[in-house]
């Protein structure tokens, strides 16, 4: 195994299964019992293809799809880089027998070896065993590598976190642009208060009514469009974080725990 695993992973899809179930076991029967009796097929009759097309297609909703779609491409080009990434672990950069030991004179083989093997594109791991390596061929110090581990794992990390910001923009904009359609839809049924006489007042009602639901509607979808890119976003970035994690890990299991000091460091 590459990496030596620390803690017991969470089960987090068993365990939204079963909060799934247990919350419908018992909010299903009790919303059924609060809405009088009502079958499934009378409740759900006003929703009109009419109706469903006002909900789910205009110009803010139209917007809004189209940044949940466009940050859908970005994270998942990052989920198949992310991939790509893992694959590094199985490419045997280092040594990982028991008992083997590094000294200064093999950084320099280790590193051939290493632009050998990760010749197919760049790997977190490859560049920080790389900084590594140099730095114990250069100074001859272990503790200087691990300072090097160390640092190298904050500015990969520092970059992967940067590199999501257009990604947040998105996560941001979604439901910016409900709240767009909200307020042009409440300005067109207040803009209408104006206009009502004895004559029209059902009329005004039909319009007044329809601008609102058309600002609710864009709401609506926006907050459960910006809900699932969250929850995606947050998903991408935790296995990103992990990435660097793993890596750091795996440099201080098969690097930095197997260097030989010739010159022992002082105590202070």
């Amino acid at each position: 195994m590459a990496v030596t695993v620390s803690h017991r992973p969470t089960r987090e899809w068993p365990l939204l299964v079963l909060a799934l179930a247990l919350v419908c076991a018992i909010c299903i029967p009790l919303w059924q019992w609060s809405s009088g009796g009502q079958t499934g097929g009378e409740q759900w009759s006003r929703w009109t293809p009419e109706r469903l097309g006002r909900l789910l297609l205009g110009p803010e909703q139209i917007a809004c799809y189209c940044c949940f779609t466009w940050a859908g491409f970005i994270l998942l080009g990052r989920y198949r880089e992310l991939r790509r990434q893992r694959r590094a672990f199985t490419l045997d950069l280092l040594p990982t027998e028991e008992g083997v030991r590094i000294l200064p004179e093999d950084a320099r083989p280790l590193l051939r070896k290493l632009d050998q093997l990760t010749g197919g594109g760049p790997f977190i791991l490859g560049n920080m065993i790389r900084l590594a390596l140099g730095k114990y061929a250069v100074t001859r110090n272990s503790q200087d590598v691990s300072d090097t581990i160390r640092t190298q794992a904050e500015v990969d990390l520092g970059r992967l976190v940067t590199s999501m910001a257009t990604v947040h923009y998105l996560a941001w904009a979604i439901p910016a642009l409900g709240f767009l359609g909200t307020v042009r839809g409440l300005s067109g049924g207040l803009s209408m208060a104006g206009k009502v006489d004895g004559t029209e007042l059902q009329e005004f009602i039909d319009q007044a009514t329809r601008h609102l639901t058309v600002a609710f509607d864009c709401t609506l979808v926006a907050l459960v469009l910006s809900l699932a890119l969250m929850f995606l976003v947050h998903s991408v970035q935790r296995d990103e974080e992990a990435l660097v994690i793993d890596c750091q890990q795996y440099c201080l299991e098969n690097l930095a725990l197997r260097l030989y000091d010739p010159e022992p460091v002082p105590s202070p």
